[in-house]
C-alpha cells in the first residue's frame, strides 16, 4: 500500500493479510511530513515506536537523530561455531553471565587494549542488554538455497551464535544529549552527530564479536568471526541524502539474519531491496503485542517453565521473568508471514533457517532444578 503526503511518498512492503497496525502506518505518515522528508519504507516487521515507526526506512535531505533512535549500531550477526554434543541443558548451564560488563583489564584477554574501544566507551561492554537483544546457539535447521548456503560455508545441522546486541548506554548518552537541546528536531550539526553516530556503529559491531568471544570461551569453542554482522539502526549517506534505519537492515547485496523468536526459526537471506524500499529488508518478526499486553495475556496464558523450554526443544535463559512474558513468541508477528512478505516484493532470497538451542536473555540466577513451576 502507498500513501502521499507533501512531497514525502510512504510504502509499506506487507501483504493485505499481515498484521501491520494503523498507529505505526500513522507514524510513517507522521514522519513524511516532516520537513527535507522524501521517502519513507515501511518493513513487513513494522510496528510502532517511541518518537518513530520501528521497521522503517527514511529518506530525507534533512537528519533526524530521532529517527535512528537511542540505541544507534543495534545489530545482529551470526558466527560459525563447532561443538560436540550440543545438549541444551548442559549448554545452558555453561552460558557466562552476559550481564557482567568486562572490566578494561579483560580487554587482553580479547586482544584489545583501551584505544581500540569506539568512543572510549568501556561501560556495559561484552553484555547483550534488555528488551529484544539475545544471544543465541541456533542450528542451521532448513537449507532453502543451497548457492548461498555453499558461499557462506553452512550445511543443514551447523552450530552457529546469534549475538543481537547494540551500542547500550552509548547510543542513548548521544540521543540524549541530542534531545536536551534540539528535542525532536535535526541534528544542528550533522558532521558532529555522524562522528559519534559512527562511533557508536563500530562500538556495537565490537561488542557483538566480544559476546560472540565470550560465549564461545564458555562453551569450550574456538572464536570465529562472523559471516553475517548488519546494524539495522542507523542513518547513512546516500546519494547526498540521509537514509535513516530504524529496525530495518542493509538490503542492498548483504546478507540478513531476520531473527523469529526464541520459540520459532530464524531466516538467514540475501537481500536484494532497492530504492523504493530504503535499499532495506525486515530485522526480524516485529512485536504485535506491547510490552504491558504481552505480560498480562502471557501471565494468564503460561507457567515460568513452559516459555524456559520451547515446543522446538530449545531452553531459554532469563532470570528476569517479567522480561520471560514481555518476550514471549507469541508477543510478535509470525515470521513466516514477514519472510514471505519480503520474498513477494522481490527484496530478499531465503537461505536457510535456524532453530534456536539456547537463547540467552538475562542471566538465570536460579538454580535450572527445583524451581517455582507456578504461575507469577
Amino acid at each position: 500500500m502507498s500513501a502521499s503526503q507533501h512531497s514525502a511518498t510512504v510504502t509499506v512492503f506487507a501483504s493485505p493479510s499481515s498484521w501491520i497496525e494503523s498507529a505505526a502506518v500513522d507514524q510513517c505518515r507522521q514522519v513524511a511530513a516532516l520537513d527535507g522528508m522524501v521517502h519513507v519504507a515501511g518493513m513487513p516487521d513494522l510496528h510502532p515506536g517511541k518518537g518513530a515507526p520501528i521497521g522503517a526506512a527514511m529518506l530525507s535531505s534533512v537528519l533526524y537523530p530521532l529517527l535512528v533512535g537511542s540505541d544507534i549500531g543495534c545489530g545482529i550477526a551470526v558466527f560459525p561455531i563447532a561443538l560436540k554434543r550440543p545438549a541444551p541443558e548442559r549448554l545452558a548451564a555453561r552460558f557466562p553471565d552476559l550481564d557482567r560488563a568486562l572490566e578494561p583489564e579483560d580487554l587482553g584477554d580479547f586482544g584489545l587494549v583501551a584505544r581500540d574501544i569506539p568512543a572510549g566507551h568501556v561501560e556495559g561492554l561484552g553484555t547483550v542488554g534488555r528488551g529484544n537483544h539475545f544471544a543465541e546457539l541456533a542450528r542451521v535447521h532448513t537449507v532453502l538455497d543451497a548457492g548461498h548456503a555453499d558461499r557462506l560455508g553452512l550445511r543443514a545441522g551447523d552450530l552457529v551464535l546469534i549475538v543481537h546486541s547494540g551500542s547500550r548506554g552509548l547510543g542513548e548518552r548521544i540521543l540524549r544529549e541530542h534531545t536536551e537541546a534540539h528535542g525532536a528536531g535535526p541534528a544542528a550539526d550533522t558532521e558532529a552527530y555522524l562522528a559519534v553516530h559512527d562511533a557508536a556503529v563500530r562500538w556495537g559491531s565490537l561488542n557483538r564479536r566480544l559476546i560472540a568471544a565470550r560465549v564461545a570461551g564458555a562453551l569450550g569453542a574456538r572464536r570465529s568471526e562472523p559471516i553475517v554482522d548488519q546494524c539495522h539502526n542507523l542513518v547513512e549517506i546516500r546519494d547526498g541524502a540521509y537514509l535513516h534505519r530504524k529496525g530495518a537492515a542493509p538490503g542492498d547485496g548483504r546478507d540478513v539474519l531476520i531473527a523469529g523468536t526464541r520459540g520459532t526459526v530464524s531466516y538467514l537471506v540475501a537481500a536484494h531491496a532497492g530504492p523504493e524500499a530504503g535499499h532495506s529488508v525486515a530485522h526480524g518478526a516485529g512485536r504485535k503485542m506491547s510490552r504491558a499486553d504481552a505480560l498480562v495475556r502471557n501471565r494468564a496464558k503460561h507457567t515460568v517453565e513452559e516459555l524456559r523450554r520451547t515446543p522446538l526443544g530449545s531452553v531459554v535463559v532469563c532470570g528476569d521473568r517479567q522480561l520471560l512474558f514481555e518476550e514471549a513468541p507469541g508477543a510478535y508477528k509470525r515470521i513466516e508471514q514477514v519472510v514471505a512478505d519480503l520474498v513477494e516484493h522481490g527484496l530478499a532470497t531465503p537461505i536457510a533457517t535456524t532453530a534456536p538451542v539456547v537463547t540467552y536473555k538475562t542471566a538465570d540466577r536460579e538454580p535450572r532444578q527445583g524451581r517455582d513451576r507456578g504461575r507469577v
